[in-house]
């Protein structure tokens, strides 16, 4: 089976979230499970230079604004998974994440920039571009990629079966309707049973429309999108499709994330073998500026400082997580960027409470890691979560998750109480309502259960214990794409 994914970033070349993860590792998995698999990238000059031994597929010329557009067919020097890179100069050569200025503005001309590898991956799933390959399925990632479904959809020759996934529904890629020439798609699309979203045009509604299926990245979130509350405004629309919807948990890639050959880390170690973690707790605390004490249960937080994520419940929640410092109190670590308002709130904590809550306002992945080995409970309270991967690096590094139970969370973490702990089921400590009280009250749970170390080693342990694999996930995607192809085929 010839499966091409189409998508905006990729780890390790460009990140901003989970995204970036997922179709790092979703191809190869695919690959072990004897996928043809490749991937059509926008060429951003990180992913120009990740891409190995490019070779011209063809040239396409005059663009979406750009005067010359050229794809080139190479390899990921990570993994050697063929990737297609869209190279376009004038679109894609540029300072900033894939969507932002470096002042944290939309770029003004994301409409083409994004039209056109939707573009592309429409036309490789036609046959058109490369005589050499030609997928049975197209895999289309987020609403950068959507635009791919329109395409393919006005399009009445043979194509690729189109498989959408949902990330994270909340971005949408919404712009000015009076825009829409510029895709130069019929016209009979910009409808509200098309890709008009009030008043709008709205690159996430052609995935959810045209796709023959659509997937999200757990089947809580599947469930959660269908509701007012969670869908965004598209809830109507995606109730219109809910027999083609399904949820498929994402994965950990345990190459990258693995507390036992991680060499970012300050010690190795293991669900059998846990005296490393305590060194790389006091390395970290070395590190961040925290005062050195192993008695103290340390707190992470690595994510995107957003009120999604419910931070500002982590804020109001401080003064309860930290009482009774040295006795009993705990300690703070907090790594991301965001929203300014919380930046500047969580420095002003760090200013605060020298020694006992410590804040670092970048991305950094290896700093992620150091905080995932040397913490001890990680939080993730997030007023929404589709899938969410930080909680699963957290139990495979035996840093147990204190999360919301919402989406993905919900999915992935069993929380310590009652019959799951009497069990050995629990994995760490779930809430209920996106209040700072409610947060409060787990964090106490979790601070109550820290002080007993035979109850914390065991949810240490059934943490690292969890199998949530890549191959698992591939299995499943690799059984919803032969469905859309007989589906098809029965058509």
């Amino acid at each position: 089976m010839k499966v091409l994914h189409a998508a905006a970033e990729i780890f390790p070349l460009v990140k901003t979230g989970g995204l970036a993860d997922v179709v790092g590792a979703l191809p190869e998995a695919l690959r072990a499970q004897g996928a043809d698999v490749r991937l059509v990238l926008p060429g951003l000059p990180a992913i120009l230079q990740g891409v190995e031994r490019q070779k011209v597929v063809c040239e396409l010329g005059a663009m979406f604004g750009a005067g010359r557009v050229t794809l080139k067919l190479g390899r990921l020097a990570h993994n050697k998974v063929p990737a297609y890179v869209v190279d376009a100069p004038y679109l894609y050569r540029r300072p900033g994440n894939p969507y932002l200025t470096p002042q944290g503005h939309e770029w003004p001309d994301n409409l083409q920039r994004f039209a056109l590898l939707g573009w592309v991956a429409a036309h490789l799933a036609a046959g058109e571009l490369d005589s050499h390959w030609t997928p049975d399925v197209l895999h289309l990632h987020d609403w950068h990629a959507a635009m791919a479904c329109a395409y393919a959809v006005s399009h009445p020759g043979p194509s690729a079966a189109t498989v959408f996934t949902i990330h994270n529904l909340a971005y949408q890629g919404l712009f000015d309707q009076a825009d829409f020439p510029l895709l130069g798609l019929p016209a009979r699309l910009l409808v509200p049973g098309g890709l008009e979203f009030h008043g709008q045009l709205s690159f996430m509604k052609a995935g959810l429309k045209y796709a023959q299926r659509i997937t999200t990245v757990s089947p809580t979130y599947a469930e959660e999108i269908t509701t007012e509350q969670f869908g965004c405004g598209l809830d109507g629309v995606i109730r219109s499709r809910r027999a083609q919807i399904s949820g498929i948990l994402n994965g950990v890639d345990g190459a990258v994330w693995n507390p036992a050959s991680d060499a970012l880390i300050a010690a190795p170690y293991s669900a059998n073998a846990l005296d490393g973690k305590a060194l790389c707790k006091a390395a970290l605390q070395r590190e961040l500026g925290l005062n050195l004490d192993a008695g103290a249960p340390l707190f992470g937080v690595v994510s995107r400082l957003t009120p999604q994520k419910g931070l500002d419940l982590v804020l109001a929640a401080l003064p309860r997580l930290l009482e009774g410092y040295p006795e009993g109190g705990a300690q703070l670590a907090v790594q991301g960027n965001g929203d300014p308002a919380l930046e500047v709130a969580f420095a002003a904590a760090a200013a605060a409470h020298p020694g006992r809550v410590s804040v670092r306002l970048v991305y950094d992945e290896k700093l992620a890691h150091r905080i995932m080995a040397g913490a001890d409970a990680l939080l993730v309270p997030s007023r929404f979560e589709p899938c969410g991967l930080t909680q699963l690096y957290a139990l495979r590094y035996g840093t147990v998750p204190v999360v919301r139970h919402v989406g993905g969370l919900a999915d992935t973490v069993v929380d310590a109480s009652g019959a799951a702990l009497h069990e050995d089921q629990a994995t760490g400590f779930v809430f209920g309502p996106a209040t700072s009280d409610a947060l409060g009250d787990a964090l106490s749970r979790a601070v109550n259960a820290y002080r007993d170390s035979a109850q914390w080693r065991q949810l240490m342990q059934r943490g690292m214990a969890q199998n949530f694999s890549w191959a698992a996930a591939a299995s499943q995607y690799m059984a919803l794409y032969r469905e859309t192809l007989a589906a098809r085929a029965a058509n």
